[in-house]
């Protein structure tokens, strides 16, 4: 059965454990920095380059087309770096569009194999990005960039209502992921992320 997260009001809040899991992906609730019922992490080989191992799938019910924003809320398993077991590949194959942004809005790039170019810095393949989290601080928090050493952050572009697939796929080992947001230019980023309304889910 697939769930079905839906969007309100501009904004999707969803547990990244509410789905179909195989391979190597492990629930783990240690600790007390996460919500729901755990957080998800990869715990098989690493995919540096090779998107599409270890794929899930969620499906959006997009109401209000437009411009949204996608972060999630993830942490570091594995070592002590902040640059090291820090991604997971992400891809959102049948939306209008989907790119990664520097933050002051002069550079745009999009996933290798989309025929859109300019391309980031680092791994890319067949629409999917490298997306990564950094900083020292290894516990969770919301934060999902492209681009080696140039974060961009990361927008989807939904022109029509429908409901869209995201999908995430195994990269570095250890990395942990909690939940995700998706939220238009109604909602600002700290709305979203501070949200305790999670999306509802319905069933296909």
């Amino acid at each position: 059965m697939d769930f079905i997260f839906n969007e309100k009001d501009g904004l999707v809040l969803g547990e990244f454990e509410n789905a179909a899991f195989t391979g190597e992906w492990k629930l783990k609730s240690d600790g007390n920095s996460y919500t729901g019922e755990g957080y998800m992490v990869w715990e098989g080989q690493q995919y540096l380059n090779a998107p599409g191992n270890g794929l899930v799938t969620f499906k959006i019910r997009i109401t209000n087309p437009g411009t949204y924003q996608f972060i999630w809320n993830s942490a570091v398993k594995t070592g002590d770096s902040g640059t090291d077991h820090n991604d997971t590949w992400l891809r959102f194959n049948d939306a209008n569009d989907f790119y990664g942004q520097n933050s002051q809005g002069t550079s745009t790039v999009y996933p290798k194999g989309t025929g859109k170019t300019p391309n980031p810095e680092g791994s890319s393949a067949d629409g999917w990005f490298k997306i990564y989290r950094s900083g020292n601080n290894l516990d969770f928090k919301w934060q999902s960039a492209t681009y080696d050493n140039n974060a961009h952050s990361i927008f989807v572009v939904f022109e029509n209502p429908g409901t869209y697939l995201m999908e995430a796929s195994a990269r570095s080992s250890g990395h942990r992921i909690d939940k995700f947001v998706l939220f238009n230019d109604s909602v600002t980023q700290q709305e979203a992320i501070s949200s305790s309304e999670q999306s509802v889910i319905s069933c296909n």
